[in-house]
């Protein structure tokens, strides 16, 4: 399996449909923490649909248009990252990111979101990454302000999840931004 450090005991590994299992199981164990933020948490239900979930990425994959990654903290899943959308066309992607509550405050997902960025930006050559969050998700908004994003607005009452309507704040970073940023 592939795999990059992010700290201490965490990597940032490759995430793919034989691991249908412990993506079900994960988010059983973390439901109530990602439904707030996370469609896909109201429809991972079992091993099935977490298969077909990850299925999904498999075949963005295959046509470079999205990726999942798993957050490992000692071999055990501890959150994901992925490339919701990945543009090559028009030179954007767009990360996501959840984590489980005990693996939270190690920066984790700041880590590997700047891997995620680097990738994109130095090698696959993309323009812009963006953030999309919920306003209440403190949590993500403090990543993408690390990250050194922009909060370009708030898409206002942009989906129904759970039955609620929700906002969504646009963050992005450009290519330029990126290299210019220490440590970009």
């Amino acid at each position: 399996m592939l795999s990059t450090p992010l700290a201490e005991g965490a990597e940032l590994t490759t995430m793919e449909p034989w691991q249908a299992a412990e993506l079900a199981a994960f988010t059983d164990r973390n439901r109530a923490h990602l439904e707030p933020w996370l469609p896909w948490a109201h429809t991972v239900t079992d091993e099935e649909s977490a298969q077909r979930f990850l299925q999904v990425y498999a075949d963005k994959q295959a046509r470079d248009a999205g990726r999942i990654f798993a957050i490992r903290l000692d071999g055990a899943l501890a959150g994901g990252m992925i490339y919701r959308l990945f543009d090559t066309e028009q030179g954007s992607c767009e990360l996501g990111a959840w984590l489980a509550p005990e693996a939270q405050g190690r920066g984790l997902v700041t880590a590997a979101s700047r891997r995620m960025i680097d990738w994109a930006v130095g090698v696959r050559g993309l323009a812009r990454v963006e953030w999309l969050v919920d306003p209440a998700n403190k949590a993500s908004i403090a990543v993408a302000r690390r990250l050194g994003m922009t909060h370009e607005g708030t898409l206002r009452s942009l989906f129904e999840m759970a039955g609620t309507r929700h906002d969504l704040q646009v963050w992005s970073l450009l290519s330029h931004e990126w290299r210019q940023a220490p440590g970009g």
